[in-house]
């Protein structure tokens, strides 16, 4: 595959000329399999009922090591090929929203804390940037895919049906109301619900490849489980991502239009009419629940924060949980909340203003921009296809839940390869087979 400009280079990659799915694996697939593994089941594919998982939040030193292990390992490996020009793509960019973060993070409460936590952003960046490069072609990727997602419902259903206080909630649980909800091997059944629907994404586009009868099946068996998990939110986005999509595809600016007015609905109109106690009656009256249980009192509070320091935030992942959320005085108990449950809320109280602007034109106005681009080239439109859905989908779901930079559970890690993909399907041109072998034997 070939790289236009500004890019200058030259790489085998996921299109890079078919490789027979009974061919061995290369060492590229098996990392790539490992850090898809890592983040979709991490290293305890059970997480502890009624807790939220962490598998993937850095917060012990197993986790830790692994990480870092794996960054290394899979960047290294990217970086003895010329795919390495294509990582961490737009370097700029990131390179300018890495130094942001880091500069307010030295005012924040606990600069310490900031600053590991920006470093395991960088590496879960690096990661999700190489997964994408690691396999020698795009048939290869599609193996990497079709074992992830197989071996990621195998052992939900097995969690469900084999050891049902881990797979499915209990009334003995802190959120009782939840119980009968499945969640498989995620620690809740929210979490669950946006791994399902990302794997139906997975299963429609493996069907139109390599592996139709997997990707049908998984996308059947990812479906059944996403109604059982009862997630609304994920439930009602997948078929409004998989619509999208198809206007996408057929018209650019239609498409643009629909889905910057949803993201507009979601983060402006729906946040801002709580606030008024007319609309909030009358939507009532409807039997439409505008606190989107208990989300408006949390976006109320970060909003208020927001507005005492609008330029730099609080620093990077700092608000939440520090001395000065502590010292509010307020009568609401959103102090209380792990988090906004707005991605883009989170990114205005972690680095302000600049940094919220800075991460919206890397994961929104980007990826809009590659995904169009992609599509006019023709460039393997099945693939485009799937890292525009897995795109929209975590957008939109940013808008209800804090997404961005969290690295617990699978949603961000494969938000991050759908950009990171969209960039390459707007920036490279298929290489034949024989070419792409060939390169491949020169570079190892």
């Amino acid at each position: 595959m070939t790289v236009h400009e500004p890019e200058q280079a030259s790489f085998d990659s996921l299109n890079a000329g078919r490789i027979s799915s009974a061919a061995p694996w290369s060492l590229g697939a098996v990392i790539a399999l490992f850090v898809f593994g890592y983040f979709w089941i991490g290293l305890e594919p059970f997480a502890t009922p009624g807790a939220e998982r962490a598998a993937t939040s850095g917060g012990d030193f197993l986790n830790q090591t692994v990480v870092i292990l794996m960054f290394t390992v899979a960047v290294a490996t990217v970086a003895r090929d010329e795919n390495r020009k294509a990582l961490f793509l737009p370097h700029g960019l990131l390179l300018l929203i890495l130094c942001w973060f880091s500069l307010v993070s030295m005012f924040a409460v606990d600069p310490a804390t900031a600053f590991r936590r920006i470093a395991y952003a960088v590496l879960v960046c690096g990661c999700a940037s190489a997964a994408i490069l690691l396999p020698r072609s795009r048939e290869e990727f599609d193996k990497v895919l079709a074992t992830a997602v197989i071996l990621v419902l195998g052992l939900c259903y097995f969690a469900v049906f084999i050891v049902p206080s881990i797979g499915i909630h209990q009334s003995s649980e802190v959120e009782a109301a939840l119980a009968g909800d499945w969640r498989g091997i995620f620690g809740h059944k929210n979490m669950t619900a946006a791994a399902m629907a990302l794997a139906v994404m997975f299963g429609l586009y493996l069907r139109k490849t390599s592996y139709s009868k997997v990707g049908t099946m998984a996308a059947a068996l990812a479906t059944v489980f996403l109604l059982l998990t009862r997630g609304k939110t994920a439930t009602a986005m997948l078929p409004l991502v998989l619509f999208m999509v198809w206007i996408f595809e057929r018209s650019k600016l239609l498409g643009m239009v629909i889905l910057l007015g949803s993201i507009v609905v979601l983060n402006v109109v729906l946040i801002g009419l709580p606030r008024f106690e007319g609309v909030r009656q009358l939507l009532a009256s409807a039997g439409i629940d505008i606190t989107f249980t208990g989300r408006d009192a949390i976006w109320a509070y970060a909003l208020d924060r927001i507005g005492d320091r609008p330029w730099t935030g609080y620093g990077f992942q700092s608000f939440w949980g520090s001395k000065i959320v502590s010292k509010t005085s307020t009568e609401s108990w959103a102090y209380l909340a792990a988090h906004s449950h707005n991605s883009f809320l989170e990114l205005l109280l972690g680095g302000g203003l600049l940094g919220c602007l800075l991460v919206v034109v890397w994961l929104i106005v980007l990826p809009i921009r590659d995904a169009g681009t992609a599509f006019e080239s023709n460039n393997d439109t099945a693939l485009t296809r799937l890292f525009l859905r897995i795109w929209i989908f975590c957008v939109l779901l940013g808008s209800l839940e804090s997404v961005f930079f969290i690295n617990s559970g699978p949603t961000w890690f494969t938000m991050l390869v759908a950009v990171f993909g969209l960039r390459l399907q707007a920036s490279a041109t298929l290489r034949s087979a024989d070419e792409a072998d060939r390169n491949h034997a020169l570079t190892h």
